[in-house]
Protein backbone atom coordinates (compact mmCIF):
# COMPACT_ATOMS: atom_id res chain seq x y z
CA UNK A 1 0.00 0.00 0.00
CA UNK A 2 3.10 2.21 0.40
CA UNK A 3 4.40 1.98 -2.62
CA UNK A 4 1.28 2.31 -3.76
CA UNK A 5 0.46 5.37 -2.40
CA UNK A 6 4.01 6.43 -3.48
CA UNK A 7 3.34 5.66 -7.22
CA UNK A 8 -0.16 7.64 -7.00
CA UNK A 9 1.75 10.79 -5.91
CA UNK A 10 4.34 10.28 -8.54
CA UNK A 11 1.66 9.86 -11.41
CA UNK A 12 0.25 13.31 -10.18
CA UNK A 13 3.51 14.77 -10.08
CA UNK A 14 4.27 13.79 -13.44
CA UNK A 15 0.60 14.49 -14.84
CA UNK A 16 1.30 17.92 -13.54
CA UNK A 17 4.78 17.92 -15.29
CA UNK A 18 2.86 17.34 -18.71
CA UNK A 19 0.09 19.93 -17.82
CA UNK A 20 2.78 22.39 -17.93
CA UNK A 21 4.51 21.70 -20.78
CA UNK A 22 1.27 20.86 -23.12
CA UNK A 23 0.03 24.83 -22.03
CA UNK A 24 3.03 26.52 -21.03
CA UNK A 25 4.92 25.12 -23.95
CA UNK A 26 3.65 23.38 -26.90
CA UNK A 27 0.25 25.44 -26.16
CA UNK A 28 2.20 28.80 -27.57
CA UNK A 29 2.98 26.92 -30.84
CA UNK A 30 -0.52 25.45 -30.71
CA UNK A 31 -2.98 28.46 -30.68
CA UNK A 32 -0.68 30.86 -32.65
CA UNK A 33 -2.40 32.93 -35.30
CA UNK A 34 -1.56 32.42 -38.46
CA UNK A 35 1.30 34.26 -40.15
CA UNK A 36 1.07 37.36 -42.16
CA UNK A 37 4.60 38.71 -43.00
CA UNK A 38 5.29 41.30 -45.26
CA UNK A 39 7.00 40.24 -48.79
CA UNK A 40 10.71 40.58 -48.79
CA UNK A 41 12.91 40.80 -52.04
CA UNK A 42 16.32 40.75 -51.08
CA UNK A 43 18.38 38.38 -52.39
CA UNK A 44 18.49 34.39 -51.39
CA UNK A 45 21.28 31.98 -52.04
CA UNK A 46 19.44 28.62 -51.75
CA UNK A 47 21.91 25.81 -50.80
CA UNK A 48 22.02 22.07 -51.65
CA UNK A 49 24.76 19.71 -49.99
CA UNK A 50 24.16 16.36 -52.29
CA UNK A 51 26.14 12.87 -51.98
CA UNK A 52 24.63 9.85 -54.12
CA UNK A 53 22.09 11.88 -55.17
CA UNK A 54 21.02 11.70 -58.81
CA UNK A 55 17.90 10.44 -58.97
CA UNK A 56 16.74 12.59 -56.17
CA UNK A 57 18.35 15.59 -58.05
CA UNK A 58 16.47 15.43 -61.45
CA UNK A 59 12.97 14.62 -59.60
CA UNK A 60 13.51 17.98 -56.81
CA UNK A 61 15.32 20.03 -58.43
CA UNK A 62 12.83 21.61 -60.61
CA UNK A 63 10.30 22.76 -57.89
CA UNK A 64 13.39 24.75 -56.58
CA UNK A 65 14.07 26.51 -59.83
CA UNK A 66 10.67 27.35 -60.52
CA UNK A 67 10.18 29.13 -57.62
CA UNK A 68 8.68 32.55 -57.77
CA UNK A 69 10.90 34.83 -55.99
CA UNK A 70 13.23 37.78 -57.88
CA UNK A 71 16.53 37.30 -57.28
CA UNK A 72 18.15 33.82 -55.75
CA UNK A 73 20.61 31.32 -56.74
CA UNK A 74 20.81 27.85 -56.42
CA UNK A 75 23.99 26.15 -54.89
CA UNK A 76 24.40 22.77 -55.72
CA UNK A 77 27.38 21.26 -53.83
CA UNK A 78 28.32 17.42 -54.96
CA UNK A 79 29.90 16.14 -51.83
CA UNK A 80 32.29 13.57 -53.45
CA UNK A 81 29.31 11.59 -54.86
CA UNK A 82 30.30 8.20 -56.62
CA UNK A 83 27.36 7.90 -58.80
CA UNK A 84 26.07 10.82 -61.84
CA UNK A 85 25.27 13.42 -59.08
CA UNK A 86 28.10 15.78 -60.85
CA UNK A 87 26.73 15.35 -64.41
CA UNK A 88 22.98 15.75 -62.86
CA UNK A 89 23.92 19.47 -61.70
CA UNK A 90 26.30 20.39 -64.99
CA UNK A 91 22.93 19.53 -67.07
CA UNK A 92 20.68 21.07 -65.08
CA UNK A 93 23.36 24.44 -65.00
CA UNK A 94 23.82 24.25 -68.57
CA UNK A 95 20.17 25.57 -68.57
CA UNK A 96 19.71 27.39 -65.57
CA UNK A 97 22.23 30.71 -64.99
CA UNK A 98 21.90 31.00 -61.62
CA UNK A 99 23.04 27.52 -60.81
CA UNK A 100 26.26 27.83 -59.11
CA UNK A 101 28.35 24.21 -58.97
CA UNK A 102 30.75 23.66 -55.79
CA UNK A 103 32.52 20.06 -56.21
CA UNK A 104 34.02 18.93 -52.79
CA UNK A 105 36.72 16.27 -53.29
CA UNK A 106 37.01 14.39 -50.21
CA UNK A 107 40.41 15.22 -47.91
CA UNK A 108 41.95 13.56 -45.15
CA UNK A 109 41.14 16.25 -42.62
CA UNK A 110 37.61 15.76 -43.31
CA UNK A 111 36.57 12.57 -45.13
CA UNK A 112 33.69 12.08 -45.19
CA UNK A 113 32.00 15.54 -43.06
CA UNK A 114 28.81 17.14 -44.88
CA UNK A 115 29.89 19.88 -42.58
CA UNK A 116 32.70 20.58 -44.58
CA UNK A 117 31.11 20.73 -47.85
CA UNK A 118 28.81 22.58 -46.57
CA UNK A 119 30.90 24.98 -45.54
CA UNK A 120 32.57 25.38 -48.87
CA UNK A 121 29.29 26.09 -50.46
CA UNK A 122 28.33 28.95 -48.01
CA UNK A 123 31.88 31.08 -48.82
CA UNK A 124 30.84 30.42 -52.75
CA UNK A 125 27.14 31.90 -52.49
CA UNK A 126 26.48 35.47 -53.24
CA UNK A 127 23.82 36.64 -50.69
CA UNK A 128 23.63 36.94 -47.28
CA UNK A 129 20.57 35.22 -46.52
CA UNK A 130 21.19 31.55 -46.81
CA UNK A 131 18.19 29.18 -46.86
CA UNK A 132 18.86 25.38 -46.82
CA UNK A 133 17.29 22.19 -48.19
CA UNK A 134 18.03 18.59 -48.69
CA UNK A 135 18.56 16.95 -51.75
CA UNK A 136 15.50 14.45 -51.01
CA UNK A 137 12.98 17.60 -50.19
CA UNK A 138 10.54 19.24 -52.25
CA UNK A 139 9.30 22.46 -51.68
CA UNK A 140 5.24 21.93 -51.29
CA UNK A 141 4.91 25.29 -53.29
CA UNK A 142 6.37 28.06 -55.62
CA UNK A 143 6.15 30.85 -52.79
CA UNK A 144 8.42 28.53 -50.56
CA UNK A 145 11.45 30.82 -50.89
CA UNK A 146 9.28 33.98 -50.65
CA UNK A 147 7.68 33.11 -46.86
CA UNK A 148 10.78 31.60 -45.91
CA UNK A 149 12.35 35.12 -46.60
CA UNK A 150 9.79 36.76 -45.26
CA UNK A 151 10.34 35.77 -41.53
CA UNK A 152 14.17 37.77 -41.81
CA UNK A 153 14.01 40.93 -40.19
CA UNK A 154 16.30 43.49 -38.85
CA UNK A 155 16.72 41.44 -35.22
CA UNK A 156 16.13 37.76 -37.06
CA UNK A 157 18.74 36.34 -38.67
CA UNK A 158 17.64 32.67 -38.14
CA UNK A 159 14.56 31.16 -39.55
CA UNK A 160 13.49 27.61 -38.05
CA UNK A 161 10.78 26.17 -41.29
CA UNK A 162 8.91 22.69 -41.27
CA UNK A 163 10.28 20.08 -43.25
CA UNK A 164 7.64 17.34 -43.64
CA UNK A 165 7.70 13.46 -45.01
CA UNK A 166 5.36 12.35 -47.98
CA UNK A 167 2.18 10.60 -47.06
CA UNK A 168 1.96 6.58 -47.78
CA UNK A 169 -1.34 5.46 -47.31
CA UNK A 170 -2.15 2.43 -45.07
CA UNK A 171 1.63 2.52 -43.81
CA UNK A 172 2.00 2.33 -40.13
CA UNK A 173 5.70 3.60 -40.19
CA UNK A 174 4.95 6.29 -42.86
CA UNK A 175 2.54 7.29 -39.58
CA UNK A 176 5.69 6.51 -36.76
CA UNK A 177 7.80 9.25 -39.22
CA UNK A 178 5.18 11.55 -39.88
CA UNK A 179 4.11 11.75 -35.80
CA UNK A 180 8.08 11.46 -34.74
CA UNK A 181 8.60 14.72 -37.44
CA UNK A 182 5.23 16.55 -36.35
CA UNK A 183 6.37 16.25 -32.30
CA UNK A 184 10.12 17.57 -33.19
CA UNK A 185 8.31 20.48 -35.17
CA UNK A 186 5.90 21.19 -32.46
CA UNK A 187 8.71 21.22 -29.59
CA UNK A 188 11.33 23.37 -31.64
CA UNK A 189 8.97 25.54 -32.44
CA UNK A 190 7.06 26.06 -29.03
CA UNK A 191 10.50 26.71 -27.40
CA UNK A 192 11.46 28.85 -29.44
CA UNK A 193 8.61 31.05 -28.68
CA UNK A 194 9.16 31.04 -25.65
CA UNK A 195 12.45 32.76 -25.77
CA UNK A 196 14.85 29.35 -25.71
CA UNK A 197 15.17 27.61 -29.66
CA UNK A 198 16.79 24.95 -29.39
CA UNK A 199 17.20 23.17 -32.42
CA UNK A 200 15.82 22.96 -36.80
CA UNK A 201 16.13 20.64 -39.44
CA UNK A 202 18.35 21.23 -42.48
CA UNK A 203 15.46 20.17 -44.73
CA UNK A 204 14.00 23.43 -44.38
CA UNK A 205 15.84 26.21 -42.48
CA UNK A 206 17.33 29.74 -43.11
CA UNK A 207 19.98 31.94 -41.65
CA UNK A 208 22.43 34.84 -42.76
CA UNK A 209 25.80 34.51 -43.69
CA UNK A 210 27.00 37.04 -41.63
CA UNK A 211 25.40 34.55 -38.70
CA UNK A 212 27.40 31.66 -39.99
CA UNK A 213 30.61 33.94 -39.87
CA UNK A 214 29.93 35.63 -36.40
CA UNK A 215 29.90 31.67 -35.01
CA UNK A 216 32.89 31.13 -36.98
CA UNK A 217 30.58 28.43 -38.91
CA UNK A 218 30.54 24.87 -37.57
CA UNK A 219 34.03 24.58 -36.01
CA UNK A 220 32.61 24.10 -32.45
CA UNK A 221 31.20 20.47 -33.42
CA UNK A 222 32.90 20.41 -36.53
CA UNK A 223 34.29 16.89 -35.41
CA UNK A 224 30.51 15.58 -35.04
CA UNK A 225 29.24 14.31 -37.95
CA UNK A 226 25.91 15.19 -37.50
CA UNK A 227 24.47 18.16 -36.79
CA UNK A 228 24.76 20.50 -38.94
CA UNK A 229 21.76 21.84 -38.72
CA UNK A 230 20.51 20.99 -35.30
CA UNK A 231 24.16 21.94 -33.28
CA UNK A 232 23.96 25.27 -35.76
CA UNK A 233 21.26 26.28 -34.21
CA UNK A 234 21.63 24.97 -30.66
CA UNK A 235 25.16 27.20 -30.67
CA UNK A 236 23.29 30.38 -32.38
CA UNK A 237 19.91 30.89 -31.56
CA UNK A 238 18.25 33.29 -28.76
CA UNK A 239 15.05 34.28 -28.73
CA UNK A 240 16.46 38.08 -30.14
CA UNK A 241 17.61 36.60 -33.53
CA UNK A 242 15.43 33.30 -34.21
CA UNK A 243 11.59 33.43 -36.08
CA UNK A 244 9.69 30.45 -36.87
CA UNK A 245 7.67 30.17 -40.14
CA UNK A 246 4.71 27.90 -40.19
CA UNK A 247 2.78 28.88 -43.33
CA UNK A 248 1.31 26.39 -45.78
CA UNK A 249 3.40 27.72 -48.45
CA UNK A 250 7.09 27.58 -47.00
CA UNK A 251 6.65 23.62 -46.13
CA UNK A 252 9.08 21.01 -47.67
CA UNK A 253 7.86 17.35 -47.84
CA UNK A 254 10.61 14.77 -48.28
CA UNK A 255 11.03 11.25 -49.09
CA UNK A 256 10.23 9.02 -46.15
CA UNK A 257 11.97 5.74 -45.41
CA UNK A 258 10.58 2.28 -46.90
CA UNK A 259 12.08 0.21 -44.05
CA UNK A 260 12.05 0.43 -40.02
CA UNK A 261 15.14 -0.49 -40.09
CA UNK A 262 16.56 2.16 -42.66
CA UNK A 263 14.34 4.69 -40.59
CA UNK A 264 15.66 3.33 -36.62
CA UNK A 265 19.45 3.96 -38.71
CA UNK A 266 18.04 7.50 -39.49
CA UNK A 267 17.01 8.37 -36.07
CA UNK A 268 19.96 7.21 -34.30
CA UNK A 269 22.02 9.83 -36.30
CA UNK A 270 19.66 12.61 -35.28
CA UNK A 271 19.44 11.82 -32.04
CA UNK A 272 23.14 10.85 -31.46
CA UNK A 273 23.66 15.13 -31.56
CA UNK A 274 21.44 15.73 -28.78
CA UNK A 275 24.01 15.22 -26.04
CA UNK A 276 25.93 18.01 -27.56
CA UNK A 277 22.92 20.34 -26.83
CA UNK A 278 23.10 23.34 -24.40
CA UNK A 279 22.67 21.95 -20.56
CA UNK A 280 19.15 23.86 -20.25
CA UNK A 281 17.88 22.44 -23.90
CA UNK A 282 18.85 18.63 -22.31
CA UNK A 283 17.57 19.12 -19.00
CA UNK A 284 14.14 20.04 -20.71
CA UNK A 285 13.95 17.57 -22.58
CA UNK A 286 15.07 14.64 -20.22
CA UNK A 287 11.72 16.24 -18.42
CA UNK A 288 9.67 16.28 -21.17
CA UNK A 289 10.54 12.48 -22.44
CA UNK A 290 10.82 10.70 -18.63
CA UNK A 291 7.16 12.54 -17.66
CA UNK A 292 5.67 10.57 -20.97
CA UNK A 293 7.37 7.90 -20.03
CA UNK A 294 6.34 7.99 -16.44
CA UNK A 295 2.82 8.91 -17.19
CA UNK A 296 2.10 5.98 -19.28
CA UNK A 297 3.55 3.58 -16.91
CA UNK A 298 2.48 4.59 -13.93
CA UNK A 299 -0.94 5.11 -15.34
CA UNK A 300 -1.23 1.60 -16.49
CA UNK A 301 0.24 0.10 -13.10
CA UNK A 302 -2.43 2.09 -11.05
CA UNK A 303 -5.23 0.75 -13.55
CA UNK A 304 -4.47 -2.53 -13.60
CA UNK A 305 -4.23 -2.50 -9.06
CA UNK A 306 -7.27 0.09 -9.06
CA UNK A 307 -5.47 1.74 -6.41
CA UNK A 308 -8.12 5.37 -6.27
CA UNK A 309 -8.70 4.66 -9.87
CA UNK A 310 -11.64 6.90 -10.10
CA UNK A 311 -8.38 9.88 -9.84
CA UNK A 312 -6.69 8.07 -11.87
CA UNK A 313 -8.95 7.83 -14.71
CA UNK A 314 -10.11 11.51 -14.15
CA UNK A 315 -6.05 12.58 -14.42
CA UNK A 316 -5.73 10.63 -17.74
CA UNK A 317 -8.75 11.86 -19.05
CA UNK A 318 -7.23 15.48 -18.17
CA UNK A 319 -3.85 14.73 -20.25
CA UNK A 320 -5.93 13.03 -23.20
CA UNK A 321 -7.81 15.74 -23.44
CA UNK A 322 -4.92 18.79 -23.24
CA UNK A 323 -2.95 16.31 -25.18
CA UNK A 324 -5.44 16.02 -27.95
CA UNK A 325 -6.25 19.89 -28.10
CA UNK A 326 -3.15 20.85 -28.29
CA UNK A 327 -1.17 18.59 -30.23
CA UNK A 328 -4.41 18.01 -32.57
CA UNK A 329 -4.39 21.68 -32.78
CA UNK A 330 -0.90 21.73 -33.99
CA UNK A 331 -1.24 18.71 -36.52
CA UNK A 332 -4.08 20.53 -38.07
CA UNK A 333 -1.34 23.79 -38.51
CA UNK A 334 1.31 21.47 -40.13
CA UNK A 335 -0.76 19.71 -42.78
CA UNK A 336 -0.90 16.60 -40.54
CA UNK A 337 -4.63 16.23 -39.59
CA UNK A 338 -5.04 12.61 -40.51
CA UNK A 339 -2.53 11.33 -37.39
CA UNK A 340 -5.23 13.05 -34.92
CA UNK A 341 -7.20 9.60 -34.15
CA UNK A 342 -4.23 7.73 -33.69
CA UNK A 343 -2.26 10.44 -31.69
CA UNK A 344 -2.15 8.29 -27.79
CA UNK A 345 -1.32 4.27 -29.98
CA UNK A 346 1.39 6.72 -32.35
CA UNK A 347 3.00 8.01 -28.97
CA UNK A 348 3.28 4.63 -27.06
CA UNK A 349 5.02 3.64 -30.23
CA UNK A 350 7.06 6.57 -30.17
CA UNK A 351 8.30 6.39 -26.69
CA UNK A 352 9.21 2.97 -26.75
CA UNK A 353 11.20 3.23 -29.80
CA UNK A 354 13.00 6.21 -28.53
CA UNK A 355 14.32 4.32 -25.71
CA UNK A 356 15.38 0.94 -27.84
CA UNK A 357 17.38 4.02 -29.44
CA UNK A 358 19.00 6.04 -27.02
CA UNK A 359 20.21 1.88 -25.47
CA UNK A 360 21.29 1.13 -28.87
CA UNK A 361 23.73 4.35 -29.16
CA UNK A 362 24.88 3.78 -25.80
CA UNK A 363 26.17 0.54 -26.68
CA UNK A 364 27.18 1.41 -30.33
CA UNK A 365 27.63 4.60 -32.49
CA UNK A 366 25.66 5.05 -35.44
CA UNK A 367 26.75 5.37 -39.08
CA UNK A 368 26.85 9.18 -40.28
CA UNK A 369 26.99 11.07 -43.84
CA UNK A 370 26.82 8.85 -46.03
Amino acid sequence: MVLLDLLFYSFIGVVVIQVIYLIGFFGKFAFLKSQSSSPKDFAVSVIICAKNEAENLKKFLPSVLNQEYPNFELVLINDASSDDTLEVIESFAANHSNIKIVNVKNIEAFWGNKKYALTLGIKASKHNHLLFTDADCKPVSKYWIQEMAACFSNNNSIVLGYGGYSKIKKSLLNKLIRFETLVTAIQYFSFAKAGIPYMGVGRNLAYTKEEFFKANGFINHIKVRSGDDDLFVNQVANKNNTAICFSENSFTLSTPKKTFRDWIKQKRRHISTAKYYKSIHKILLVILYCSQFLFWLFSTILLITTFKWQIVVALVALRLILYYSVIGASSKKLGEKDLILTLPILEIFLIIIQLTIFINNLISKPNHWK
